[in-house]
């Protein structure tokens, strides 16, 4: 498998007041293309900050990220706009959908800013929803959803853009038990259709559905470990 993220001794310093904090301090580690890797930690233990960084939403204070072999410390701000919007998707713990906005035009936003023509935001919109399992509820409101089904939303707009990574962040944070096995078994399968995921948890129940833990504490990475993953049975999970 070819390699779509390297960390070589990345740190990020942040400067408040006259104090400087050291949210990451010397991190390595590279994810192949393929992976399913949950990056783990307690609250400050620097996985947001390495999230961002992996994200393109922030750069480092030190030391290189490469993405698909390129420097990302070298490109301009509109370069790392491009390669948000064209490799990476983007799924969060709040869902982000727009409140007065179908579930299809919401997944039609990264498209818009693309400028793709009206017709093929529509038809690869309703492709992206199929593939969730939210086929024939597109035109729904958030407010006309649950929350497992606004997430799947969510998911089918970070597939829009067909990125070959997707960073999820406490993807399944405001969910239940029985939703987040549900999203994470959604997860599993375009993992298994070849996209590469990168998701920070604070859950192991969670990362159990996951083949490899990188676990952060103080800002360095202090294990990181391959696993058999936990799997769902098929026609367990509702649509």
């Amino acid at each position: 498998m070819s390699e779509v993220v390297r960390l070589s001794d990345v740190a990020k310093v942040y400067t408040m007041g006259d104090e400087k904090v050291e949210a990451m301090k010397g991190v390595s580690f590279s994810v192949s293309s393929g992976e399913f890797v949950a990056i783990m930690g307690a609250s400050g233990s620097g996985k947001s900050t390495c999230m961002n960084i992996l994200g393109c939403l922030d750069v480092p204070t030190r030391g290189d990220y490469l993405l698909d072999g390129v420097r990302v410390g070298d490109l301009s701000r509109n370069q790392l706009a491009e390669i948000r919007n064209r490799k990476l998707g983007f799924v969060f713990q709040g869902f982000n959908l727009l409140a007065r906005t179908t579930a299809r035009e919401n997944v039609e936003l990264p498209l818009l800013y693309g400028r793709v023509p009206a017709a093929e935001r529509r038809s690869r919109a309703l492709a992206a929803l199929e593939r969730v399992g939210l086929g024939g509820r597109e035109g729904h409101y958030s407010s006309q959803l649950s929350g497992g089904q606004q997430q799947r939303v969510a998911i089918a707009r970070a597939l829009v853009n067909e990125p070959s990574i997707i960073l999820a962040d406490e993807p399944t944070g405001n969910l239940d038990t029985r939703t987040t096995v549900e999203i994470m078994s959604i997860f599993q399968e375009l993992n298994r259709q070849g996209i590469t995921i990168i998701m920070v948890t604070h859950e192991p129940e969670v990362a159990e559905f996951t083949s490899r833990h990188i676990v952060f504490r103080d800002g360095v990475v202090v294990s990181d470990i391959s696993h058999v993953p936990l799997t769902v049975p098929k026609g367990e999970v509702a649509s």
